[in-house]
Formats: C-alpha cells, sequence, structure tokens
C-alpha cells in the first residue's frame, strides 16, 4: 500500500550549484547520503530526504574517462528529472500485483540501508521506485 511520495531524483552537471539553489530556494538543507559510487547529496526538508541530486560529467571535462574506457553508467545519462519515488508497505503483495499485471520490475536494495526498493517503469516509461523501508 502506498503512503506518500518520497522523494524526486535530479541530474546534473553541476551539484554544488544546484544545492545551493534548493537550500537558498527552498530551504532545504544537505545531509546525509547512502555511499553510491557516483557523486550527488540528499536534500532535506525537516528529518526526510526529498530531493536526491545525482552528479553527471560535463562533456568534454577533465575528468572524462581516458579514450576507450567504458565511461560510469551514470555519465550516459542526460540532465533531467531521473525518477519519483514513494514509500510504501507490503512488498510481497507489491510483488504479487506486478507479476500479476505483467509489470516488468527489478528489486534491489539501496547501499548503506539494505531497504528493499522496486524499480519499474509507468506506461510512458518514466522510471518509478517504490522503497519498502520495513522491508
Amino acid at each position: 500500500m502506498i503512503e506518500r511520495l518520497d522523494h524526486v531524483n535530479l541530474r546534473t552537471a553541476d551539484v554544488p550549484r544546484l544545492v545551493q539553489f534548493y537550500v537558498d530556494v527552498l530551504e532545504l538543507r544537505a545531509g546525509p547520503r547512502p555511499p553510491f559510487d557516483f557523486p550527488g547529496a540528499w536534500l532535506y526538508a525537516g528529518e526526510r530526504p526529498v530531493v536526491h541530486v545525482v552528479g553527471l560529467p560535463i562533456a568534454g571535462a577533465a575528468s572524462q574517462p581516458e579514450p576507450g574506457a567504458t565511461p560510469p553508467a551514470q555519465a550516459q545519462l542526460p540532465l533531467r528529472l531521473d525518477h519519483f519515488a514513494f514509500s510504501a508497505r507490503g512488498l510481497p503483495e507489491f510483488h504479487a500485483r506486478l507479476t500479476a499485471l505483467g509489470v516488468a520490475h527489478r528489486t534491489s536494495r539501496q547501499p548503506g540501508t539494505d531497504v528493499p526498493i522496486v524499480n519499474l517503469h509507468d506506461c510512458d516509461g518514466n522510471r518509478l521506485h517504490v522503497d519498502f523501508p520495513d522491508g
């Protein structure tokens, strides 16, 4: 059962600039973030991380991989809204419903927290994930 919208995820070539925008304009604050293998920040409203910022390399920047090297998966993504997320209860029932409806999905665990996350796409191709903090 969906309980609430959890967060939005934004891609940017300039993490500090985007973070400062949300701090200044919405009065969010930067806070703890799991140990992902890509740059970014989590911005909090009260005790909840409601905006997740993902850093992408700027085309032609010195931090680009050597010629012929495989770039990290995040580097291949365009700047835009990445996904939205819900917090929910009832992981087994949710898996059963997705399977019954034939909705493709992937379940993983958030690094550092072990929270189960179900990733899927809507019928227009928008990515969403559903977090199950109670496992």
